[in-house]
C-alpha cells in the first residue's frame, strides 16, 4: 500500500506519545504479560479438569502463541506504533478489521481487568475474611488508575518490579522442587518424583476431552503476551528490544508455565491438589517453607495488580489508536500534558467499576464469569 495515511498516523503517535519505556521495562513487561492469575489461581481448577494433561494444553497453546507473536514481531519492526495490530489490520485488511480488532481487544482487557481485580479481592480475604471483597477491589482500581495517570515510565517501573517478584517465586519453586525430586531432600522427597505425573490415572486421566476442557484457563493465562506490541509506540530502541523480547517468549512459556506445572505435579500428585487453593501454595507448604501461603498470597496479589495495571495501560492506548483511525470518538485520541491518553484511560477505568459492582453483588461467582467472558475477546 502506498497511501499517506499510515505514515501520518505514525508521525502523530510518535510526537504525542513519548518513548519512555526502557529496554528493561519491555523485557519484564513481556515476561510479566505471560505470567498472571491464570497460572497462580486458575491452574488449580484446570488441574482437576485435565490432570497432567494440562501440561499438554499449555504446550499446545504456547506453540500457537509463539507463532502468533513471531508474526506480530515482523509487523512491529515494520512500523513500531502504539496502535500495533489495530493499525496493521486497518492498513492491510481494511477499516472494519481495524474496528473489530481494536474494540474486541479493548473489551477483552476491560473484562480481564475485572477478573484481576476480583482475584485481588479474593486473596486479600485470605488475611481479612470479614472484610468486604468489593472494597479491596475498588481500592486496587483507584491505586492502579492513579499510577497510570502519572507517566508512562511509572507504569513501566511498576510492571518491572511486579514481574520480577513473579519470576523470582517461580524460579524458587522450580529449583527447590527439583532439589527435592532429584536428591530426595526432606520428608517430601520420599513421595515426590516425576512418576507422579503418570502414576495416578496416566498422563491423560480424562482423555483428550479433559485437555480440551482446560483451554479456557490455558488461553486466558496467555493473555498479556501481546502487550509487547502495545508498548511499541513508547519503547526506546524498538528495533533492538522487540526482536529479543519476541523470540524469548517460547522459553518463558516452557520455563514458567510447563516447568512450574511439571514440578508441582511431581511434588504433589494432581489428585491431591485442592481446586480451591493455588497449587503454588500447596507446593510451597509441602516444601516446608515457613509462611508459604502468605508468600504465595502476596505474589498472586502483585500478579493480579500487574495484569490489571497492564489492562488500564493497553485499553487506554487502544482507544487512542482507534481514535487515530477514526474508529472511536476523536476525544479519546486526546493527549494530556504528561503525554498520556487521559480520556481513554478514564473511560476504561470507569467501565472496570462494573467489576466492583459484581464483587458487591455476586462475589463467589464473579471470577469464573468474567474470565469466561474475557476469553471471547482473547480468541
Amino acid at each position: 500500500m502506498t497511501g499517506s495515511g499510515p505514515s501520518q498516523i505514525q508521525t502523530s503517535d510518535q510526537t504525542k506519545l513519548t518513548r519512555g519505556l526502557k529496554s528493561r521495562h519491555i523485557e519484564l513487561i513481556a515476561i510479566g504479560g505471560a505470567i498472571g492469575v491464570g497460572l497462580f489461581l486458575g491452574s488449580a481448577k484446570a488441574i482437576q479438569n485435565g490432570g497432567p494433561g494440562l501440561i499438554l494444553g499449555y504446550a499446545f497453546g504456547g506453540l500457537v502463541i509463539f507463532f502468533i507473536m513471531r508474526a506480530l514481531g515482523e509487523l512491529l519492526l515494520y512500523r513500531p506504533v502504539a496502535g500495533s495490530f489495530v493499525m496493521y489490520a486497518d492498513e492491510f485488511i481494511g477499516p472494519f478489521a481495524g474496528f473489530a480488532t481494536g474494540w474486541s481487544y479493548w473489551f477483552m482487557w476491560v473484562v480481564t481487568g475485572m477478573a484481576e481485580l476480583t482475584a485481588i479481592g479474593v486473596y486479600v480475604a485470605y488475611w481479612l475474611p470479614d472484610f468486604p471483597q468489593w472494597i479491596s477491589v475498588l481500592a486496587a482500581l483507584v491505586v492502579l488508575y492513579s499510577a497510570n495517570m502519572l507517566a508512562v515510565r511509572v507504569f513501566g517501573e511498576m510492571e518491572f518490579w511486579f514481574a520480577l517478584i513473579k519470576v523470582a517465586m517461580i524460579v524458587m519453586l522450580i529449583l527447590g522442587g527439583l532439589a527435592v525430586i532429584l536428591f530426595r531432600v526432606g520428608d517430601l522427597g520420599a513421595t515426590a518424583g516425576f512418576s507422579n505425573l503418570w502414576s495416578h490415572g496416566g498422563l491423560l486421566p480424562f482423555g483428550i476431552l479433559g485437555v480440551l476442557l482446560t483451554f479456557q484457563m490455558v488461553m486466558f493465562g496467555f493473555q498479556g503476551v501481546e502487550l509487547i506490541g502495545v508498548t511499541t509506540g513508547e519503547a526506546e530502541n524498538p528495533e533492538v528490544v522487540l526482536p529479543r523480547a519476541t523470540n524469548s517468549i517460547i522459553y518463558r512459556i516452557l520455563i514458567f508455565y510447563i516447568g512450574a506445572l511439571i514440578v508441582i505435579m511431581s511434588l504433589v500428585p494432581w489428585n491431591q491438589l485442592d481446586p480451591r487453593i493455588s497449587p503454588f501454595v500447596v507446593a510451597f507448604t509441602r516444601l516446608g517453607i515457613p509462611g508459604a501461603a502468605d508468600i504465595v498470597n502476596l505474589v498472586v496479589i502483585t500478579a493480579a495488580m500487574s495484569s490489571c495495571n497492564s489492562g488500564l495501560y493497553s485499553t487506554g492506548r487502544m482507544l487512542h489508536a482507534l481514535a487515530q483511525i477514526s474508529q472511536a470518538p476523536s476525544a479519546l485520541g486526546a493527549i494530556n500534558r504528561r503525554h498520556l491518553p487521559a480520556a481513554a484511560i478514564n473511560v476504561s477505568a470507569a467501565l472496570m467499576l462494573v467489576g466492583v459492582l459484581l464483587n458487591f453483588l455476586v462475589p463467589d461467582q464473579v471470577f469464573i464469569w468474567v474470565t469466561s467472558v474475557a476469553l471471547i475477546g482473547t480468541l
